[in-house]
């Protein structure tokens, strides 16, 4: 895991070398190891590296092969990197590297902008053809790793969050109305290729981009999930065989692909929880085991340590947990907003920050269980949306799972940002779209596909990515979700969500874990906003900034403020917060640019 950056011109001039570097000062943090810039006419590429696969330096980056007028640089983990080197080097390729970060370089050379869909991982990657004069951008089919971009008539730049864009200037921050909208309905959900802000946009999740020198971008979409019975469906037991066959090669190859100490987020949940126990299953040795929690609020106990501790007993993990005070949190805080690529307002980024802190003393890499409740249906909403089968697809899924109506949305805001209801238009698309056999399945897909890239995948990668960790999700192994998008949602939203892993994990962990009610990462003191975070919060939207960016309709912010723990949103977030927290980043993160 990495941090890159780039500049394509157009207008015939040098790339500008400065940029990449004031660029590449604000990845540090994402690749501690090592620094890289290389330049080649009007293309210039910057590199942060974590080293995690062939620690030595041939596997530094920006990687050039001069003879073939290719360079690299590339952020994330090729989990199949050594079955291609042994296919490449039955086609005459020849290596000088033992990492994963060649092997892209030669697929390159070998399939060209076909070699995406040979490769299995998490990766955003960029790759300068001088013979072609081309610039190439590959994200992986989730979105795991990120790639954000900017653009005039005058050139491309590209970077692994937006604070190294603005760091390279010229960049447009008036707000996107759209990705707005995106913003306060959907959880801070800003769907690629939109951000908050209009000069900046990501490449899509499964997509890729081909520039050329005048600018002109192809886009091609190489990955789609189909939600599908297959032909000659599996019985129950069949299922569940083929999903935990995939989840423990997730898990296997998640642990291998690495030449250094893999532990595990365990919050107490089943999903962290079964991570640890399919690596006991493996015969995994002195695995070590991290836990956070937090001070408790009259209505919501701070940690989950009775579920985590029994976890690491009955597996003798090695295990290290974590208790954070209020006020430290609060006093933290800054830094986790300032490490945000978009304004993230899930009440566990300041835990993945705070916990990562502490992990990075110990391991560079760990594997972390987001990404299964998307996938294997485990969510109350989902019970909810499944229960209102009379309804119209779209009602079902939005007034089960949106923020804010369109109706509220356009209260909170000053007319100019007001207009079409984007949240509900393109909900509606995906929910629309061929290939799913079931609502349900057109539900999960749409998560698995759209929204979980951006909440809960955005926020560990930058969380964790602000210590040099690296986090890998095996539920969002493209395999398994391949196949568990197949599978009936019967199987998944059994035993209260999540049946076909509760299945799995009986006989591996203990029954209170497998039973327990379903949890949630806690953050009591962001959710029942009340005292020194109030405060905080006030602060910042009573602000001379808040008032001046005219964002906010007044009155709805009076009234979240008199009463914040009465306006919550559907699925028990903090209306205020949601405000705060979008405004704070602003001041923080463009307001100095």
């Amino acid at each position: 895991m990495c941090g890159i950056a780039g500049e394509f011109r157009f207008d015939g001039q040098s790339a500008d070398v400065s940029a990449i570097e004031r660029m590449n000062a604000r990845l540090a943090r994402r690749g501690p190891d090592a620094a890289g810039v290389w330049s080649d006419g009007p293309l210039a590429f910057g590199h942060r590296r974590l080293a995690i696969i062939d620690l030595s330096d041939r596997s530094r980056q920006p990687m050039v092969d001069e003879s073939r007028g290719l360079a690299l640089v590339f952020n994330g983990t090729i989990y199949n990197y050594p079955e291609l080197r042994a296919v490449l080097q039955g086609r005459g390729h020849a290596f000088f590297s033992d990492g994963d970060t060649e092997v892209i370089l030669r697929a390159y050379a070998e399939w060209g902008e076909s070699c995406v869909e040979r490769l299995h991982g998490a990766f955003a990657f960029a790759i300068w053809d001088r013979r072609a004069n081309t610039l190439f951008l590959a994200r992986d089919r989730l979105g795991i790793k990120p790639l954000y971009f900017s653009r005039d008539e005058r050139c491309l730049r590209f970077a692994s969050n937006t604070q190294a864009l603005l760091a390279a200037g010229g960049v447009d921050t008036a707000i996107d109305p759209v990705a707005l909208h995106y913003q306060f309905t959907l959880h801070a959900v800003v769907p690629a290729p939109h951000t908050i802000l209009r000069g900046i946009r990501k490449v899509e999740q499964g997509t890729i981009q081909r520039i050329d020198a005048a600018g002109v971008t192809q886009t091609r979409r190489y990955w789609s999930l189909r939600a599908q019975r297959p032909p000659l469906p599996p019985t129950e037991h069949q299922w569940t065989e083929q999903i935990h066959a995939a989840l423990r090669a997730a898990v296997k190859k998640r642990l291998e692909i690495a030449d250094v100490k893999v532990g595990v987020l365990l919050s107490g949940g089943l999903d962290s929880s079964l991570l640890v126990a399919l690596l006991a299953e493996q015969g995994v040795s002195d695995l070590m085991t991290f836990s956070i929690g937090f001070e408790d609020q009259p209505e919501e106990i701070g940690n989950e340590f009775e579920y985590s501790d029994a976890v690491a007993r009955y597996f003798g993990t090695r295990h290290h947990k974590y208790r954070i005070a209020n006020d430290q949190v609060l006093q933290r805080l800054p830094e986790a907003v300032d490490c945000m690529a978009e304004p993230m307002a899930s009440q566990d980024v300041v835990a993945f920050y705070l916990l990562s802190e502490q992990v990075s003393h110990t391991v560079k890499v760990v594997q972390s269980g987001q990404g299964a409740d998307e996938v294997f249906g485990g969510y109350f909403w989902h019970q909810g949306m499944h229960a209102a089968g009379g309804e119209a697809p779209l009602e079902r899924f939005r007034s089960r799972y949106f923020d804010r109506d369109h109706d509220e949305f356009e209260a909170m805001v000053e007319p100019r940002f007001r207009g079409g209801d984007a949240s509900s238009a393109l909900l509606a698309e995906r929910l629309a779209a061929p290939f799913a056999d079931e609502f349900i399945d057109q539900v999960l897909r749409a998560e698995a596909t759209l929204l979980v890239t951006d909440d809960p995948v955005k926020r560990v990668d930058n969380m964790t990515m602000a210590w040099g960790l690296e986090a890998r999700v095996p539920f969002l192994d493209h395999h398994l979700v391949e196949l568990a998008a197949t599978m009936p949602p019967a199987l998944k939203l059994a035993s209260g969500g999540k049946h076909v892993l509760k299945h799995i994990a009986r006989g591996l962990l203990p029954d209170a874990v497998i039973d327990r009610p379903k949890g949630y990462f806690p953050m009591p003191a962001l959710k029942y906003v009340r005292g020194a975070f109030l405060d905080f919060m006030r602060g910042i939207l009573d602000s001379r900034a808040c008032r001046e960016r005219g964002v906010f309709d007044r009155a709805y912010v009076e009234r979240l403020l008199k009463e914040p723990e009465k306006h919550r949103t559907r699925i028990e977030g903090s209306k205020l917060w949601h405000l705060a927290l979008f405004e704070y980043w602003l001041q923080r993160n463009v307001d100095s640019h």
